[in-house]
């Protein structure tokens, strides 16, 4: 059984040789990441696109929701989904990813929801600007953050609450940020959010919050749990942090070949193989992926295609003249900030982690 943090505890850690606990299996059972051999999707069908819920899915009637838009602004906004539908309709096609990808790899490893490598995906998304709702409520002047509360509620650290987490006014006004009412073409699905939820093109997953039900302009800053305890760069449990905020750099390639079952070694054929992957960064553009088959003791660069937007994920290809023998492929992504490092950057949390995919292969 996990222990119950107290308010404002930084996350728990793992003893070294502590197994993975119940708790974190039910949690695992409840979400789930996208396979690898999605990646091969310019668009992650909505079924396969990773999920994080942090309490439960809330049943609301898109006949009766309302979003209410308030706080520090002229003209207070309450619209029901046909009034949003109303508005300009916009696009975007955004790679989401968890802030917690790749927690379970860590060690020590922070106890919470076990990712490996899959906490991501990539769809179209839209719906109205954000930057418009708040024009035309008018934001007065001295308005500094802007908050946003769905309709999920539970138990965190000892601090109930509705999922609540605030974005400042700058970016919240800065352009792509979308009130959201389709994924992919269709209606948002019950656990992705609907009727609507908040889209933050570059941002990680938990900025996204979903069963959006108030946004509220504020005249001084956002001091909620999720903001200022839950998602932080903590390097121990006396380090306040700081926030996480947009997604790093990093890049994944498909698994090549056939699996085994229970390790998921592949096993490949001996001659050229063709890898593919994608590539992202929420920071700036990715520039470069580079692959390495001896476990990140070389690398190689491969070559990189087109995003089908700028916040979407780049592919990537690299031919390998495999020889008979046992590898570890490793790939890595660099941007216009920097390059994607090959050991764990840790913390207590397990946020933001984007060391390099290892992928165990034997060339027969």
């Amino acid at each position: 059984m996990t222990d119950v943090l107290r308010p404002g505890e930084a996350a728990r850690v793992a003893g070294m040789d502590e197994a993975v606990s119940l708790d974190e299996l039910r949690l695992a059972a409840r979400n789930h990441g996208m396979p690898l051999e999605a990646l091969r999707m310019d668009l992650t069908p909505t079924g396969l696109h990773y999920l994080l819920v942090h309490y439960d899915i809330p049943f609301l009637d898109p006949a009766t929701w309302r979003l209410e838009l308030g706080g520090h602004v002229a003209t207070p906004l309450s619209l029901d989904l046909a009034a949003l539908r109303e508005r300009p309709r916009v696009s975007h096609t955004v790679t989401l990813e968890c802030a917690g990808n790749g927690r379970a790899r860590l060690l020590p490893r922070p106890v919470s929801q076990p990712w490996l490598d899959e906490a991501v995906g990539t769809a179209e998304w839209t719906g109205c600007s954000l930057a418009s709702l708040l024009e035309e409520a008018g934001v007065r002047e001295g308005a500094v953050d802007v908050s946003f509360t769905g309709h999920d509620h539970g138990t965190e650290r000892g601090v109930e609450q509705d999922y609540c987490r605030a974005l400042s006014l700058s970016d919240a006004v800065a352009g792509d940020v979308l009130v959201a009412y389709e994924m992919n073409g269709a209606p948002l699905p019950p656990q992705h959010g609907a009727p609507v939820r908040l889209i933050v093109p570059g941002w990680y997953g938990m900025a996204h919050v979903k069963w959006l039900r108030t946004i509220t302009v504020l005249a001084e800053e956002f001091t909620g749990f999720q903001n200022d305890v839950a998602y932080r760069l903590r390097a121990d449990a006396d380090d306040p942090g700081e926030p996480v905020s947009r997604i790093q750099p990093r890049a994944l390639v498909v698994p090549p070949g056939f699996p085994d079952f229970m390790t998921r070694r592949r096993v490949v054929d001996a001659g050229p193989v063709e890898l593919f992957g994608r590539a992202w960064s929420g920071r700036s553009p990715v520039s470069r992926v580079e692959l390495s088959v001896d476990d990140g003791l070389t690398w190689t660069e491969a070559d990189l295609g087109a995003a089908a937007s700028r916040y979407a994920w780049r592919p990537w290809t690299f031919t390998w003249d495999a020889l008979p023998g046992d590898y570890t492929l490793c790939v890595r992504a660099a941007d216009g900030d920097g390059t994607q490092p090959v050991d764990q950057p840790w913390n207590m949390q397990g946020m933001a982690n984007n060391m390099t995919q290892r992928v165990p292969v034997t060339v027969r």
